[in-house]
């Protein structure tokens, strides 16, 4: 059977836990309300441009370029696989014994 200190403690928790959850939702939502917009902007009228922001240019500056450098340094990154190391290695063995390094297939 259970012992009743611990009926008591479950029953102050289960009402510990009812009180958090009825307070837990009050007022209206605290952020902004979907207008249907992308952004929350209001699409221009026919016939008038939309009006940039001053950070924007500098936005997509900074981020086409960042991602532009990045592909630049990929592609230039030095080989450090040891697939690469070996097979320079070996190749240079192989002069220093005086081996051709291309491989010549033998007539048949």
């Amino acid at each position: 059977m259970l012992s009743t200190t611990y009926l008591r403690a479950l029953s102050v928790r289960a009402r510990s836990q009812a009180v958090a959850k009825r307070f837990a939702s009050h007022d209206a939502p605290h952020y902004n309300e979907p207008t249907g917009y992308l952004f929350g902007e209001k699409p221009p009228t026919p016939g008038q441009k939309r009006i940039k922001e001053d950070w924007e240019n500098i936005w997509y500056l900074g981020m086409f370029g960042s991602l532009g450098l990045a592909a630049l340094l990929l592609y230039y990154k030095p080989d450090t696989s040891i697939q690469g190391w070996a097979l320079k290695e070996a190749k240079a063995r192989m002069e220093t014994r005086g081996e051709k390094v291309q491989f010549e297939p033998s007539s048949l």
